[in-house]
């Protein structure tokens, strides 16, 4: 039972580690290589106005 604990105690926040490398790595390649970049910084619906998937998402370093 306490190696179970122990597990997760220790898997949990490896995971978000990971999380977190994996995320710079995307960053710092999307800003080396604009034209593969698939969503804004904020991601595509973070502008609250409800147009995700309508078209209407805006993209500004495209424009």
């Amino acid at each position: 039972m306490l190696r179970d604990y122990l597990i997760a105690f220790l898997a949990l926040p490896a995971m978000v580690i990971l999380w977190v490398v994996v995320d710079n790595l995307y960053r710092r390649f999307s800003l080396r290589h604009p034209e593969f970049r698939s969503r804004p910084e904020g991601g595509c619906g973070s502008c609250g106005s409800g147009g995700a998937g309508k078209g209407t998402c805006h993209f500004p370093d495209r424009d």
